[in-house]
C-alpha cells in the first residue's frame, strides 16, 4: 500500500489554532483538521505547506517550525504526515475552498471529533498551552 505524505499546518494565534471541517466525500470526511495536503513529486514538504495553506485558507505563510512527524495505517490507507507550526503568516485564514473553518482554543480542541491520526497532536498542543 502506497503511503501518502502529507504537509500540516498547525496554525496559531496566541492560545487559539485554525481548524477546518472536511468534506464529507474524503476519506475521513465530516471531522475536523488542520489543512495541509499531499506532497507532490519534486516539491519540499515546506513548499507543499506555503501551497496548501495558500489553496485552503487563503494564507501567506512567512515562516514555520517542525512540529511532529506522524505515521499511521487507517487500514484503507496509510499516511504520513509531516506537521509543523505557523505562527507567522499574512492573511486571515478562511474555508478557500467553500470548506467550515475557525479559530478554536488550544484547551477546546479534544470537544472536536479530528482523524485518528491527529490524536498525537491534540495530545503535544495541549501539553504545551499547560507550559
Amino acid at each position: 500500500m502506497k503511503v501518502v505524505q502529507v504537509a500540516v499546518g498547525v496554525i496559531l494565534r496566541q492560545q487559539q489554532v485554525f481548524i477546518t471541517l472536511r468534506d464529507p466525500s474524503l476519506h475521513q470526511g465530516g471531522k475536523w483538521e488542520f489543512p495541509g495536503g499531499k506532497v507532490e513529486a519534486g516539491e519540499t514538504v515546506t513548499q507543499a505547506l506555503i501551497r496548501e495553506l495558500q489553496e485552503e485558507v487563503g494564507i501567506e505563510v512567512s515562516s514555520s517550525q517542525p512540529f511532529m512527524l506522524i505515521e499511521h495505517d487507517y487500514g484503507d490507507k496509510q499516511v504520513k504526515l509531516d506537521i509543523h507550526l505557523v505562527s507567522d503568516f499574512r492573511g486571515e485564514p478562511h474555508g478557500r475552498e467553500g470548506q467550515q473553518g475557525r479559530w478554536v482554543d488550544v484547551s477546546e480542541l479534544d470537544t472536536y471529533q479530528f482523524p485518528e491520526a491527529n490524536m498525537p497532536i491534540l495530545s503535544k498542543l495541549a501539553e504545551i498551552s499547560r507550559q
